[in-house]
């Protein structure tokens, strides 16, 4: 009984002095691209393949007792490698390289037989940039390397996804740049437009020209959709002498890689207006006949009325007019559209109204670009 326990320990220290007997030494790992340095990825390297109990480690300050030790520390082919390793006297030296690469980080390691002076295992994998976890991307690199069953869960949590996800900037397509277009005005916009100037109108057509600059902000972004803020600044009627600004902050969705866009938001802008009614058509204050007109007045209905007799019955309201006082007004926009690519020329053309409380306009603008770089919404 004695001799057959005495033979199961003698066999157990057989086999667990040689799963320690290769010695391994790990090199310098090149990073580019991250913020660790090789110095860092060596050491991480290094607790990895204790974790494996497979091999002696030596751990830095062995290896630092080497003469010339820092001329191998820019030591990464296979040559150099093994003179490193016979300088160390192991059986086995781990080196390689680490690079971040936009949205992955590719770790390829190679394990170096120094007897055999020959690279007897490459492994390389690429994962997504959570370069808070590369010591767990590395501890999986040697354990693939090494034939040992990873978790899966941590891999696919780890690994990088080469399909287009939302937190990518994929395919970006910028529309920042001038627009020009036209548009019709309607309802009261339009009366506002044609109405003579001695009653508070424009007296213009009321086909209009837009000329402006539009600013874009991509907050989502993928291969086949885009969410983006959009700012407008835009300038209407300069061809008919008129002066008349607004700015437009709208939410875009563009789809596809036709490039369809929908965009919606408020526009905001200054005008003037005041108080006063519209006669009826045929007659005016005295019961002439005459067109239908606005009269403008700052009394409130009751005092108007005894002033002005004839009038009573009309409805006070306030309405545009270029001799009122200035006033802050607001339109909600809808957009639709589809950027024209040609090359880095990027054409977008939308059609689009503009509502405002009895009116609005309804128009088409179009724009252009050059895509001078694709960047990353992160």
């Amino acid at each position: 009984m004695k001799t057959i326990k005495t033979t199961i320990i003698i066999a157990l220290l057989l086999i667990t002095s040689s799963s320690f007997a290769a010695s391994i030494g790990v090199g310098p790992i090149k990073t580019f691209g991250i913020f660790a340095e090789k110095e860092t990825a060596s050491t991480i390297a290094r607790l990895e393949l204790v974790k494996l109990e497979k091999y002696q480690v030596l751990d830095r300050f062995d290896m630092q007792e080497i003469e010339d030790y820092s001329e191998y520390q820019s030591c990464f082919g296979k040559s150099c490698l093994v003179e490193y390793g016979e300088k160390l006297n192991v059986d086995y030296i781990l080196s390689g390289n680490i690079d971040g690469l936009g949205n992955k980080i590719v770790i390829t390691l190679k394990l170096v037989d120094i007897k055999g002076k020959s690279i007897v295992k490459t492994h390389t994998s690429e994962f997504d940039n959570q370069e808070a976890e590369l010591q767990r991307m590395i501890g999986i690199v040697i354990q693939e390397m090494h034939d040992i069953a990873v978790d899966p869960i941590l891999k696919k949590q780890l690994s990088f996804n080469n399909e287009v996800i939302t937190s990518n900037n994929v395919g970006k397509v910028s529309n920042r740049g001038p627009r020009m277009g036209v548009a019709y005005t309607v309802g009261t916009l339009n009366e506002f437009a044609i109405r003579p100037e001695s009653q508070g109108g424009l007296e213009i057509s009321p086909i209009v020209s837009n000329l402006g600059y539009q600013f874009e902000g991509q907050y989502v972004g993928t291969e086949n959709f885009s969410a983006l803020f959009e700012g407008l600044i835009n300038f209407t009627g300069l061809e008919q002498g008129k002066f008349i600004p607004s700015f437009s902050l709208l939410n875009g969705f563009r789809f596809g890689k036709q490039g369809w866009e929908f965009a919606f938001g408020p526009s905001f802008g200054i005008t003037k207006t005041s108080v006063g009614f519209f006669t009826e058509e045929g007659k005016n204050l005295l019961g002439e006949s005459e067109p239908r007109y606005w009269s403008q007045t700052e009394y409130e209905a009751s005092e108007f009325a005894e002033n002005a007799p004839y009038a009573y019955g009309y409805e006070f309201t306030r309405n545009l007019d270029t001799r009122g006082r200035l006033d802050f007004n607001t339109r909600w926009i809808m957009a639709i559209g589809r950027t024209f690519q040609s090359g880095a020329l990027n054409i977008p053309v939308n059609v689009y109204y503009s509502s405002q409380k009895g009116g609005g306009m309804a128009g088409i603008s179009v724009g252009f670009n050059v895509t001078r770089n694709k960047t990353n919404i992160n």
